[in-house]
């Protein structure tokens, strides 16, 4: 997956490097937020639907205290007065506290467990801006290719489905890379040799968990999903 973006990169570069003495050439630095996709928009085998709904071993947390910051950059090169090829990459990460929702410890204390998931995504993208650069505003939208380096685990204690004792603490770790499509669409608002900006970002990837790892008496999934949406303010440096 990853000679994906090395393919990309490789492609982009061989354009922007016969133009990069003319191309405005831009370092954009971002801060915002990801969500990820819903429970009803979920990959097929996903371990955090699987966790939330698994019948009496059903884990109890709210998918939407996995929204939490990001924070990244990308280079930016000029191709024309329209077009813009890119390179970043980001980070974000997130642990929710999880507890089983029907059953407990034997001295009636919740069975608790901590649920982690992190993301490094490298991405390759090329924008359009249909006004061109120089504007008092300058909209735009693009797509591309990233690979998501991902780390995803569960600490704590678990309950055995055939016996349903109590064991741990534990952990179960995966983690591997995943390629796939990324959409954007956003705009700057220049001022001089720099600009402030906004931009929604939406990506989507799933990552395989290792069965060796996970094995355990637990339907956890065969997959994480690694799609959603980034929320993200730019501040961007024009050279």
């Amino acid at each position: 997956m990853r000679r994906v973006l090395c393919s990309v990169s490789l492609f982009l570069i061989c354009m922007l490097v016969p133009s990069t003495g003319q191309a405005q050439q831009t370092l954009s630095l971002y801060v915002g937020g990801f969500a990820p996709r819903g429970f009803d928009a979920r990959s097929d085998g996903d371990a955090l639907f699987n966790n939330r709904f698994n019948g009496n071993y059903s884990l109890d947390f709210d998918l939407n205290d996995f929204r939490g910051a990001t924070i990244g950059a990308e280079w930016l090169v000029g191709i024309g007065d329209h077009l813009e090829a890119g390179l970043g990459v980001g980070r974000y990460g997130k642990t929710v506290h999880s507890t089983y929702a029907f059953l407990v410890e034997d001295d009636g204390g919740e069975i608790e467990q901590d649920l982690r998931l992190r993301m490094v995504p490298f991405t390759a993208t090329l924008r359009v801006l249909p006004f061109g650069r120089g504007t008092a505003v300058e909209p735009y939208f693009g797509a591309g290719v990233g690979v998501f380096a991902w780390r995803y685990s569960e600490i704590g204690r678990f309950v055995d489905v055939f016996d349903d004792t109590v064991f741990g603490p534990t952990r179960f770790v995966g983690s591997g890379s995943a390629a796939g499509p990324v959409v954007l669409g956003g705009i700057r608002f220049p001022f001089g040799a720099w600009s402030l900006g906004g931009e929604v970002r939406y990506q989507s990837a799933t990552g395989d968990l290792p069965r060796d790892e996970f094995l355990r008496p637990i339907f956890l999934g065969d997959v994480i999903d690694l799609g959603g949406f980034n929320y993200l303010m730019t501040f961007n440096v024009h050279f």
